[in-house]
Formats: C-alpha cells, sequence, structure tokens
C-alpha cells in the first residue's frame, strides 16, 4: 500500500500517466525516473557520501549528457528515429519538471466571508522560469519539426565514411569536420523547390539559433562571478590583454572592426585567447570602478571616465566575435559561472537554451553543407564563403539577423510569430562617435517575451554566454 501510494506521488508530481494496459512499461518509467532523481538529490555522488557537487550543477550536467546521448553528433539532415524522440520527450520533461516546484511569494487579493477584501501572498512559478521554459520549449519544437521536414526528401544523400576520393569527388569536404558524410547532390543540382525549402528551414533555424543565444547570454549575465574566477585575476587590464591589445583600446580614435583586422584570429585557439582576455579585463575593470575589491594592488591610476570607455570598447569587440564566431567553445568566464552557479533555476535555462543552441548550430551546419554541395554543383570554382556567421556579408560592419522567410511561400511561422522579439540590425559604425571616440552601446536583439533585469547592463552583462554549441558535451 505504502508503495502504491509513493508510485503514485510521483506519476502526480512529474506527469506519468498509466493505464491498465501498459503497466509494464509505467513501471518501467518510474524505475527510470526514479534513478535519475535520486543521481541529482546525490549530486553524482554515489556513495553518499556528501561529496558530490551541487544540485543545480547536477541538473546541469544530466541535461547535457542527455541532449548529448540522444542528439550526438547529428551528422545529417533526418527525423529523429521514434525511439530517440519518446526519450527526449520523457527525460527533458522530467528535468524541467523541477522548474514547477520553484516559487516566489507574490501578493494576491482574497475576498474574506464578510465580503471584505484582504490583501495575502500566494506562491507563483517564478518569473524568469514561467516566461523562458516555455519559449524554449518552443524552440526545441521548431527544431525537431526542422529534422522531421526532411523525412520524404529524395534529391541529397549522404556518402558512407568509407567511400572513396572518387566517388566522392569535387564535394569532398575540405574543412576540419573530415569525419562527418559527404553530401551528393543530383549533376544538375538541386530543383528550385528543394532549395527553397533548404533556405527558409535555414533561416528559421538561424532564428531559434538566435533566440537560444540570447536567453543563454542573459541568463548567464544573471550569474554572479564567482570568487576563484576572481582571485586569478591579473591586477589590471595591461596585465590581462598584453601591451599590444591594450595600446590598441586605448588609443585616441577607435574602430573595433579596424582592431580586429590587425590581429591574428586565424585560429579558433587564438579568439578564444581573446576573448578571455577581454571579458577578465572588464571584470577588472568593473571591479575597479565599483571600488569592491580593497586591496590596494587594484587602485586605480586612471580616471573613472577613461575606465568606462575601454571598457565599453572591450565589450563593443566581445559583441562583435560572439556574432562573427558563434561557433567557439565556452571562455573561462562561462565554465566559472556554471561551475559555480548554486541557482537551480538558472542551471535549468542555462542548460536547456545551451543545448538547443547546440544543436540549432549543428543543423544550420547541416543545412549549409547541402547548400554547399549544390553550389559546387552549379559552379565549378564557387568563392570561398564564411559558414555559420550571424554577419550579414552584405553589411560588413553590422551584425544581422537573416532574413525573415515569407510566410506565404514557406508556409510556416516565423520566430517572431513565436516569441514575439524583434532584432535591431544597426550598423556597428553607427555606434562609434568619430569626433570624441565615444561608444554608444545598444544590444543587438531586443526580447520581448524573455524575462530580463531592467537596469542598465554592458555587453557582457548581456552576451556573456555566446559561445559554441559544438564544444559543450
Amino acid at each position: 500500500m505504502v508503495q502504491q501510494e509513493e508510485d503514485r506521488a510521483w506519476s502526480n508530481m512529474f506527469g506519468l500517466k498509466g493505464s491498465h494496459d501498459n503497466k509494464g512499461r509505467h513501471a518501467k518509467n518510474m524505475d527510470q525516473m526514479k534513478e535519475k532523481f535520486a543521481k541529482l538529490l546525490l549530486g553524482e555522488d554515489m556513495s553518499g557520501g556528501g561529496k558530490g557537487v551541487s544540485s543545480a550543477l547536477a541538473l546541469s550536467n544530466a541535461i547535457t549528457n542527455l541532449a548529448a546521448s540522444v542528439f550526438g553528433e547529428q551528422s545529417r539532415l533526418e527525423p529523429m528515429t521514434p525511439e530517440r524522440k519518446l526519450r527526449w520527450r520523457k527525460e527533458i520533461d522530467w528535468m524541467l519538471s523541477v522548474a514547477d516546484h520553484i516559487v516566489e511569494l507574490v501578493p494576491s487579493q482574497q475576498k474574506g466571508k464578510d465580503g471584505s477584501n484582504m490583501e495575502i501572498m500566494v506562491t507563483k512559478q517564478r518569473i524568469d522560469l514561467h516566461m523562458n521554459i516555455p519559449a524554449l520549449r518552443k524552440l526545441d519544437a521548431m527544431l525537431i519539426d526542422c529534422l522531421d521536414n526532411f523525412k520524404d526528401q529524395n534529391e541529397f544523400y549522404y556518402l558512407s565514411k568509407d567511400a572513396s576520393d572518387s566517388e566522392k569527388g569535387k564535394h569532398k569536404r575540405k574543412d576540419d569536420k573530415w569525419w562527418l558524410p559527404t553530401v551528393k547532390v543530383p549533376e544538375d543540382g538541386l530543383s528550385d523547390k528543394s532549395r527553397k525549402n533548404l533556405q527558409s528551414q535555414k533561416e528559421s533555424v538561424t532564428q531559434v539559433l538566435k533566440a537560444a543565444m540570447s536567453i543563454n547570454a542573459q541568463v548567464l549575465s544573471e550569474m554572479e562571478v564567482p570568487e576563484n574566477y576572481i582571485e586569478a585575476l591579473p591586477k589590471n587590464g595591461r596585465a590581462s590583454l598584453g601591451d599590444l591589445v591594450y595600446r590598441s583600446i586605448t588609443v585616441e580614435f577607435f574602430d573595433p572592426d579596424q582592431f580586429l583586422s590587425s590581429l591574428d584570429l586565424s585560429s579558433e585557439h587564438k579568439i578564444l585567447d581573446l576573448k578571455n582576455r577581454l571579458e577578465a579585463s572588464i571584470v577588472i575593470w568593473k571591479r575597479k570602478m565599483t571600488q569592491k575589491d580593497g586591496k590596494s594592488g587594484w587602485g586605480s591610476g586612471i580616471s573613472f571616465e577613461k575606465r568606462e570607455l575601454f571598457e565599453e570598447r572591450a565589450e563593443t569587440i566581445l559583441h562583435i566575435i560572439k556574432h562573427r564566431f558563434p561557433g567557439l567553445p565556452q571562455s573561462s568566464l562561462d565554465i566559472s559561472k556554471i561551475q559555480y552557479n548554486r541557482d537551480v533555476g538558472q542551471a535549468l535555462l542555462e542548460s536547456y537554451s545551451r543545448i538547443l543552441e547546440s544543436l540549432a548550430f549543428t543543423v544550420l551546419s547541416r543545412i549549409e553543407d547541402v547548400l554547399q554541395a549544390d553550389n559546387i554543383t552549379q559552379n565549378p570554382n564557387p568563392q570561398p564563403c564564411k559558414r555559420n556567421s550571424l554577419k550579414d556579408d552584405s553589411q560588413p560592419n553590422s551584425v544581422s539577423t537573416s532574413p525573415r522567410y515569407d510566410v506565404e511561400t514557406a508556409n510556416a511561422k516565423t520566430l517572431s510569430d513565436l516569441l514575439t522579439w524583434t532584432m535591431d540590425q544597426n550598423d556597428y559604425d553607427d555606434r562609434v562617435d568619430s569626433d570624441d571616440g565615444s561608444i554608444d552601446v545598444e544590444p543587438s536583439m531586443q526580447k520581448l517575451n524573455v524575462v530580463t533585469n531592467t537596469s542598465k547592463k554592458s555587453y557582457l552583462e548581456s552576451l556573456a554566454g555566446v559561445r559554441s554549441p559544438t564544444e559543450r558535451h
């Protein structure tokens, strides 16, 4: 009797419903769910000795590992198998069910028996979870639907990894993803219908990627900078950036694009190193401006206004890097925040948005593989193009969105229809005042349905989490 009541409680709490016809499946699901939540409660320390990680980090790791095992490399444009799709829906629902029990007290009116009104406090799901979890679920569904759209396509196919070079021909991969299968398209290229469908799917996935990046960045910006990270910082911005970068940022007339063009950004490692140094210098400058650190080594030798200007310039460079290279690994600051975060709600939002960003980035890459193969067929000597950049090639100095695809031709909803958010496509050059060198920093993406802090935020605070989905699992 006690066991039956316990099982009924678990079912009611996490939405497991059984019937007489599927009692065996229901019992199996129940056992799986109990095992997963037991591991979360133990903080991944199965000895029970209390040496496990925090609940927030355990939940974050569980969601990350689930996505890695379900989606894997996603090397082809094809629907998920029913088994994988069922597992994903079931287990991600289990993880997200925790959010239903994270509440806050809000005032409410209650009518008494005598007809008088009195104010009472009632519990309500925390506002950031209430707004962002449904938005992320919509992004999740859009990505799954995108993969389902390739179910009946028969115009392109994939060669096996062991195919000879003669079979691959001019479609042979020339990038570092040599293990991915080679795409083959008809000799005369894709049909107009298939090409338009790929373009519309690409635009849709691009919007999903940007939304996931934006939510993830907002959540990371609200996490505190860990003391361990702060203690490991150099004592000033010059030591963090190095003399060359520091001099380039502190010149009187500053052009962020000219600055980036003068650096060697030929490898992912070099780009990530620059990003780490910029983020570290921004944290240093912020602490000096707010005088939160009592150590004499953090003393100020530069005016407040100058330091604020340098910080804004560094944040502008970070913003450009994150949108020009959306395939970067996590920065040291990101990793540190995730590792030491103790807020379970933030851990849910950060990990869920991160794995959706990862999947969107991967699907976008697979779509571009097919379009590139088609381009090679149509143009034997195509010009090399930059892949997976959120930057519009027609506007070299701007960060912009992909064109919203036509509802009448694509017969589908855009992301703005679902989330009612808008993109700012202002040019970076408009942010630089050539008269005095000051920088007017405004976010390039404004969300209407994603809960944000109303206080003024810098670029680092609003975009701290944009980084490569490919290196997170």
